[in-house]
């Protein structure tokens, strides 16, 4: 297979439709979104809608890859997420969307196929484009609206394994309940940082009076618990949203600040990657760049490929011909 084949990746989330084409040199030649539709005041879709919608939207975004001649000619592989993690047993019935396109493109095309998870998509889309992507060793969080795991992965014995997280909800939940709460849109994580950030500066002891702190036993942490507290703050109506947003965001931060400081010592490991649409909150980066020790590394990627996208997809399928 010819190196200078180009790699065309889709991922269905229950999110997102995306679509990616990426070339050998990691260039990203198209990379298409398309949120899937929630009705207001609802916090997510049941899996059976988000199906339907990405049937319907990935015809539109494979005509609109396909209309560069160049990507039309030159695609060499398929690849696509197929389920959420690469773990036995994980499956949601979205990614069989993404799946059965990818399918019949490949056959179609007379080209290989090569499955993924959405997990490992998130981790690639990230990491390619960082000052960790040769590292063989070192723990990638992946944050969103239905995962929170801290993955320790070793490329020298092809281990992924999970050493930390969220044992109940994922942070993404709580910042989605939040937002709704709020009488935002889903999804609306964005919209909670933006007003965090936005808030007066309050004394940190003052903020702690709000939200109590999250323990973080042996890297791992229960988020119900701030989720109930914090929607109980909104529904008082006794403080602005921008104080409940800094005081949620800050909280949040501080978790992951705990758990990635005892991942360190606890595997001897210095270098972090976040992933993840949560992984977008310019709060939590800040927060995190000023708190944590200087000998720890961190990686972030950009916002468009924090959030599921099908750019990390594509790039692992390819790296499958461009060897």
């Amino acid at each position: 297979m010819k190196k200078d084949f180009l790699s065309l990746g889709i991922d269905t989330s229950n999110y997102k439709t995306s679509v990616a084409v990426t070339d050998s040199g990691g260039n990203i030649l198209f990379n298409y979104q398309q949120f899937l539709k929630v009705k207001s005041g609802e916090r997510g879709l049941r899996q059976s809608e988000a199906l339907f919608q990405h049937v319907q939207n990935l015809p539109c975004a494979l005509k609109q890859a396909f209309e560069t001649e160049a990507i039309k000619e030159g695609i060499g592989v398929i690849s696509v997420s197929s389920k959420p993690r690469p773990v036995e047993g994980s499956y949601m019935p979205v990614f069989t969307a993404g799946l059965s396109a990818a399918k019949s493109l490949s056959y179609a095309l007379d080209v290989p196929l090569y499955e993924f998870s959405h997990q490992e998509g998130h981790i690639e889309a990230v990491k390619h484009f960082s000052g960790m992507s040769d590292k063989k060793r070192l723990i990638c969080f992946h944050f969103s609206g239905g995962t929170s795991e801290a993955i320790l992965r070793d490329e020298r014995e092809e281990s992924f394994k999970i050493v930390g997280g969220s044992l109940d909800i994922a942070y993404g939940q709580v910042l989605d309940r939040a937002g709704v709460a709020m009488g935002f849109d889903f999804p609306c994580g964005q919209d909670v940082d933006r007003l965090a950030l936005c808030a007066e500066k309050h004394p940190l002891n003052y903020r702690e009076k709000l939200l109590t702190k999250i323990k973080t036993n042996d890297g791992y942490v229960n988020l119900s618990g701030i989720d109930t507290q914090c929607r109980r703050l909104i529904e008082s109506q006794t403080m602005t949203y921008e104080t409940i947003s800094s005081a949620l965001m800050e909280t949040l931060s501080r978790s992951v600040l705990d758990m990635t400081i005892f991942l360190s010592k606890e595997y001897n490991i210095d270098s972090f990657l976040y992933a993840g649409g949560v992984s977008c909150s310019q709060y939590m980066r800040k927060y995190l760049g000023d708190n944590l020790p200087r000998e720890i590394q961190t990686a972030f990627g950009r916002p468009e490929l924090s959030s599921d996208n099908a750019v990390g997809i594509s790039l692992l399928g390819g790296k499958k011909i461009w060897r």
